[in-house]
């Protein structure tokens, strides 16, 4: 099981705050998905052709532009300044 430093580091890089309650079950949460990981990370076999995609499309990289239904595109965007999708500002700590 993970330390509770450990699990308040990882909330903290995740920028999330957690109640005791979740402290515990993040603990063990977290536990059984870095020993997952390291499973795939022990893999001696592993190589980059055995990526698997879950995307079956081919792309086309000599395509120069891509049209997009600007209206449906801006449909459900929480905020929006004319045709411009406003986003939170994001500074190193």
């Amino acid at each position: 099981m993970l330390t509770k430093e450990e699990v308040l580091h990882v909330a903290h890089l995740a920028r999330i705050e957690i109640t005791d309650e979740e402290l515990l079950k993040y603990q063990k949460d977290l536990k059984v998905l870095f020993d997952e990981i390291d499973k795939i990370k022990d893999l001696n076999d592993f190589d980059d052709d055995r990526m698997i995609s879950p995307c079956n499309k081919e792309f086309d990289l000599e395509r120069k532009s891509v049209s997009v239904d600007k209206d449906n595109l801006l449909l459900n965007v929480p905020k929006k300044k004319g045709n411009f999708v406003e986003v939170p500002v994001m500074v190193n700590e």
